[in-house]
């Protein structure tokens, strides 16, 4: 039996004492009536922000006629919304799922089983990348390949093989008759945001052709107008075979979605796959809601134009704090600041001056605002860091003395 007041919840979290009431567009507002600039998105995840009218309303819409069906029965919207994913990308199939990890899964069953239905049975490891996250099962962790999120979970799961960061020669040695595919993420987000050089994803491409393997991306950060294209690939210009995207697909909204060309999905055939709420009609109506205003003409484009905003403000902090962050990267609105101080006291420092942010590996603080963020609205963020920064400094000069 529980200890009285003590949460039933799992404790694979560790929550700050806050709670939000209730949002709008870059706001949260928490019990006590305070806003807060919300530069976290929940992860990338809150694309159009909070309580969006054309999403709310498109739920609204949705939720007075039918919530789910399952995969027994057509779902108009399903189709309607990989109709318009495949025409704005390089995809002719779609699977949906209910979350990121669930689209990796898809994507490497998806690969795996098209080199055993080409009659290379022995083809199943998917080569990844050090510093890569992809997602919290058992498959997505071992691909992953990072230590902290394996541990006590038993064996890992076999067939998948991990490479340096952009290392040619590595990636060159460890192609063999058992490779099936390359898995990465254009710019690695829980791994620092730490961006892959477009000249290295088109080596993979031609790799790939030329070894005959699938090359697939994990666009759930990055997918979905984050980066100031629909998806981060086409910087590079170097399309994938396979794609994993989630998070600002629903704006909120659980969904995920496993992008292939028609060729790579060719082995997943009747009955090998599948999702009961995947593509659920509440999902679907949320997704083509957000595709109907990232789509819209000029969408990106402010997108690219706030990128460039946020970046000059992460600037002017290294500038500013030297002791305290020395570089920005990251591309679009998806940014991080490398830290000199441990990542979690900037963060908690940015929240006492109610900005939010997030942690990110290599000791980075990481931004991913909304995507309807307006420069007024970042400048107002600008100044609450700026104060957020300037009471780390003098505490360390208070130390120090």
């Amino acid at each position: 039996m529980a200890m009285q007041n003590q949460s039933h919840i799992y404790a694979t979290f560790s929550p700050p004492a806050l709670t939000f009431e209730r949002g709008e567009g870059v706001r949260l507002y928490d019990d006590k009536g305070e806003d807060y600039v919300d530069l976290t998105a929940g992860i990338a995840v809150n694309a159009l922000g909070h309580a969006h009218p054309h999403l709310v309303a498109a739920l609204k819409d949705q939720a007075e006629k039918i919530w789910h069906l399952s995969n027994l029965f057509r779902i108009p919207d399903q189709e309607r919304l990989a109709d318009r994913l495949c025409a704005a990308t390089f995809a002719e199939r779609v699977f949906f799922t209910n979350s990121g990890a669930e689209a990796i899964e898809c994507a490497i069953k998806t690969a795996r089983r098209y080199h055993w239905s080409k009659g290379n049975p022995q083809r199943i490891n998917i080569l990844t990348f050090e510093g890569a996250f992809h997602g919290r099962t058992l498959a997505t962790i071992a691909a992953g390949g990072q230590a902290k999120y394996l541990e006590g979970f038993g064996p890992k799961s076999p067939g998948f093989v991990q490479l340096p960061f952009d290392d040619e020669a590595a990636l060159l040695a460890a192609i063999d008759g058992e490779t099936a595919a390359l898995l990465i993420e254009p710019i690695q987000g829980e791994g620092g945001v730490r961006p892959v050089p477009a000249a290295f994803l088109r080596r993979l491409r031609e790799l790939c052709d030329e070894h005959g393997l699938l090359l697939i991306y994990d666009e759930i950060q990055t997918g979905v107008g984050r980066t100031g294209k629909f998806f981060a690939y086409e910087w590079s210009g170097a399309a994938p075979d396979i794609m994993a995207v989630a998070k600002g697909l629903g704006g909120g909204f659980p969904v995920g979605a496993c992008l292939a060309t028609e060729d790579a999905a060719s082995g997943m055939t009747l009955g090998v796959h599948g999702t009961t709420f995947g593509g659920n009609p509440l999902a679907m109506a949320v997704g083509n809601a957000v595709l109907d205003v990232v789509l819209e003409d000029g969408f990106l484009a402010h997108v690219r134009e706030m990128s460039k905003v946020l970046r000059q403000h992460l600037a002017e902090l290294v500038d500013n704090y030297p002791d305290l962050v020395e570089s920005v990267r990251g591309e679009g609105l998806l940014q991080g600041l490398k830290a000199k101080v441990p990542n979690t006291e900037i963060v908690a420092a940015m929240r006492n001056e109610r900005v939010l942010a997030i942690t990110a590996g290599d000791n980075v603080v990481r931004f991913a605002p909304p995507l309807v963020i307006t420069a007024e609205e970042l400048r107002e963020a600008r100044s609450r860091m700026d104060a957020a920064f300037a009471a780390l400094a003098a505490a360390a000069k208070t130390k120090e003395a």
